[in-house]
């Protein structure tokens, strides 16, 4: 079995083997500094890391690292990151922790008087920063760039700036990228963007310049309660444009990709929610099931949820908003249980995720501990098909390479 039928078989729900994915995705994906303590472990070259997703730090899972690995999805996604610099003509840079990895060419960056790295949109230093990396720190944080907004005068178009007609040349790269992953026997998952209503990694618009509207995270968060029309007003025209955009980019990537990451607004904190059900169907479902809907109807993608924390109470409005795909899973939330969740809504949500516990046990825990979590996962999320394996989010740059080793041997030894 190819690696992308056992991707197209657990997402059918059928038994079989489990597939791996790290890395094809901004929430399934690696730390630059994990993935060069990999490849000193497995004695793959030792070279520059690229930095495929910059807020986090994410680096490229090469081929040779995939193949050691035995990893059987891949992913792509736009031209630009998200703080919108072009994804090319990259060059290395030195890390504050002594590694030197690539960036883009235009990653240009400045430091604030106490020596922390400050990011620009566009790459334009002659504009505020956008986001900043604490020194000694190994990733981004959004710096709040809100603007002052009358409330009895707020324009809905400032909070869609962000959101326009995928061009000519975007559809190109997306059909080139498509065309790429297809000719791998890999599963492939896409990120398009534009789909993500609400995401608070999002709103503050880090790729734009002078962005305008609601853009600081508290701001937004108060809007969801005080400013609801206000907000229905945004989904509502985001959802007009992603339809369009998701028909012109069907012409062109067709059936070429399995998946598609939809959306990464977190509805769950570690022991609670952000809103209730209630909020969540009246404010945010009709927007994900037009999305939804549109996918099921005209393609046979299959459509990927993220959202972090104990979101157990919100699974069966998912499912009602047309999701195929959970992630990441969080096990060591709130009512997370893996029992429980493969009980009550394995036979409709594929689970990508739930792997061993990012936390805690992977990069402070044991071999064994790591050992003992990996293999309870195959297990419980394994049985019966409707399981991808994956971490609970993104591998942190901290995680001894002892720890990840053990894991890929568990999974290995116990995914078949």
């Amino acid at each position: 079995m190819t690696s992308r039928e056992k991707l197209l078989n657990a997402l059918d729900h059928n038994e079989g083997p489990i597939p791996l994915d790290i890395g094809s995705t901004g929430v399934t994906g690696i730390h630059v500094r994990a993935v060069r303590n990999l490849r000193l472990h497995y004695g793959l070259e030792d070279h520059p890391v690229k930095v495929i997703e910059p807020y986090q730090m994410l680096g490229e899972v090469e081929d040779d690292l995939a193949e050691m690995l035995g990893i059987d999805v891949i992913g792509f996604g736009g031209k630009k990151n998200m703080f919108g610099i072009l994804n090319e003509n990259w060059r290395p840079m030195k890390t504050f922790w002594g590694q030197e990895v690539l960036v883009p060419g235009e990653f240009n960056t400045s430091h604030d008087k106490s020596g922390n790295l400050l990011i620009h949109p566009e790459g334009d230093l002659s504009v505020p920063p956008t986001a900043k990396m604490p020194k000694g720190s190994f990733f981004f944080d959004a710096l709040n760039r809100q603007q002052p907004f009358d409330e009895t005068d707020l324009d809905v178009h400032n909070n869609l700036e962000e959101f326009t007609l995928v061009s000519q040349e975007d559809l190109e790269h997306l059909k080139s990228e498509a065309e790429k992953a297809s000719k791998s026997n890999k599963g492939v998952i896409a990120t398009f963007g534009g789909t993500a209503f609400g995401d608070i990694a999002l709103v503050p618009a880090m790729q734009l310049k002078d962005p305008k509207g609601i853009r600081d995270v508290s701001e937004w968060y108060m809007s969801t309660i005080m400013r609801q029309d206000y907000i229905h007003q945004i989904f509502e025209g985001q959802s007009e444009i992603a339809l369009q955009n998701l028909q012109r980019i069907y012409e062109v990537v067709g059936e070429q990709i399995q998946a598609v990451f939809i959306c990464g607004t977190d509805f769950g904190t570690q022991d609670s929610q952000f809103c209730d059900v209630d909020t969540f169907n009246s404010l945010y479902a009709p927007y994900y099931k037009k999305v939804n809907n549109w996918i099921h109807e005209n393609t046979g993608w299959k459509t990927f949820k993220h959202s972090c924390g104990s979101v157990e109470p919100f699974m069966d409005a998912f499912i009602d908003a047309g999701f195929d795909i959970i992630n990441p899973v969080q096990i060591n939330a709130k009512d997370m249980v893996p029992e429980a969740l493969k009980k009550n809504y394995g036979k409709h949500l594929v689970f990508w995720g739930g792997g061993v516990d990012t936390q805690i046990v992977l990069p402070f825990g044991k071999p064994g501990e790591v050992k003992e979590q990996v293999k309870h996962a195959c297990d419980v999320f394994g049985t019966g098909g409707g399981f991808v394996f994956n971490t609970v989010h993104n591998i942190q740059a901290n995680v001894p390479a002892e720890n990840m080793v053990a894991m890929f041997d568990t999974f290995r030894q116990y995914s078949q």
